[in-house]
């Protein structure tokens, strides 16, 4: 007696459903009707039926194991439970088994389908929150049925052809001789009614469209690619279905000053070159209104100060980011007679009327600028 396990080609502690599905792929590739030239397929065949009955079977599987026959008692007619009718009809036609043994009417009712629609908001609804009002084209519950498809004052009727069942029957031919096989009604699509009289307003489909106005919250901490998700709030289904879910995806608008790097914001600020060496308090416009900046004497280009807690807020937790403030020194570039002769004493003052010019990396790191600092260049 040749090994089941082998037979299958699959391993001693295989699943049920890896038997199950070694069966059906051995199944159909050596039915003697897919191999009309090869003598040996039948008996093939054969033999992976005779596995499968006693594999699938776990009381059969457990006495071949423990080194007995399983209970065969020849072929498919074999006795117990484990291998019958309906694997064979699974295996080669993918239905639900013997008359019967389908699924039953569809509901008319089907769940809508889920939405998304893009929202642009301005960096301070981002930072703060706030509320926008959606304007959108969706199916709403048909107001003259009411989502019953039906003229008002009528119902759906019993289907004649399947009798409510939503399925008929057929008998179709096999290697094991006349099968009954299962499908769904051709006359009521497989609902198990007909609508003689559908509504007018809707052709019968419980749902018209409409556009809706809806109200939403947008939660402090969003940016671009964030997703809300509003249950319910998507179009109706078939039928006066439920609704599906709306899914409202952020974007967010540029700012005309200030540029957002995660929950951090960043800008720049211009400063004459007497402010940034004599040192100075500017009042900056901030999303939470003006605020003071003390910039130190001696403040160069490119240096950046940090103003806590007045960038973003996070989407998740609490706080919020910071604000950079970037310095961008101004050389002037126009001085009248006045101007020159003030600087010139300047330059006079410091020594600086012929600078030698010092030459310095063309990057710094950071303890090389702290180092040039310290030491006064």
């Amino acid at each position: 007696m040749s090994d089941y396990y082998e037979v299958l080609g699959v391993s001693r502690d295989a699943s049920s459903e890896e038997i199950k599905k070694a069966y059906r792929k051995l199944a159909r590739k050596l039915h003697p009707d897919v191999n009309p030239d090869d003598p040996g397929a039948e008996e093939r065949f054969k033999e992976v039926g005779r596995a499968y009955e006693v594999l699938s079977s776990p009381e059969r599987r457990a006495q071949y194991d423990a080194g007995g026959d399983g209970g065969l008692n020849g072929g498919f007619g074999g006795s117990g439970a484990g291998f019958g009718f309906s694997d064979i009809f699974e295996t080669f036609f993918g239905g639900a088994g013997a008359a019967g043994g389908g699924r039953g009417p569809m509901p008319r009712q089907r769940r809508g389908q889920d939405a998304m629609i893009r929202v642009q908001i301005d960096l301070s609804e981002a930072v703060f929150g706030g509320a926008k009002e959606l304007n959108f084209d969706s199916a709403v519950v048909c107001s003259v049925c009411g989502g019953s498809c039906c003229q008002p004052g009528t119902s759906p009727k019993v289907c004649d052809v399947c009798g409510g069942r939503g399925q008929v029957q057929r008998i179709a031919r096999s290697f094991l001789g006349q099968v009954m096989t299962t499908q769904a009604c051709v006359a009521c699509q497989g609902y198990g009614t007909v609508i003689p009289s559908p509504c007018l307003e809707c052709s019968g489909d419980g749902r018209v469209r409409s556009t809706r106005s809806l109200n939403i919250k947008i939660p402090a901490g969003v940016d671009t690619g964030t997703r809300i998700q509003l249950s319910g709030e998507s179009e109706v289904g078939p039928g006066g279905g439920p609704a599906g879910d709306l899914y409202v995806e952020i974007q967010l608008k540029p700012h005309e000053v200030f540029e957002r790097r995660g929950d951090d914001l960043h800008c720049t600020v211009e400063l004459p070159m007497t402010a940034a060496a004599l040192g100075t308090t500017i009042v900056l416009e901030t999303l939470d209104g003006p605020q003071e900046l003390d910039v130190k004497a001696g403040s160069q280009g490119g240096e950046t100060s940090t103003m806590r807690s007045l960038g973003v807020t996070h989407l998740r937790g609490t706080g919020r980011g910071d604000l950079f403030v970037h310095l961008s020194v101004q050389t002037p570039t126009k001085l009248d007679d006045e101007q020159k002769a003030l600087l010139r004493q300047l330059a006079a003052l410091r020594g600086e009327e012929r600078p030698e010019g010092r030459l310095t990396p063309a990057q710094q790191g950071v303890f090389s600028k702290l180092r040039d600092r310290f030491a006064g260049r």
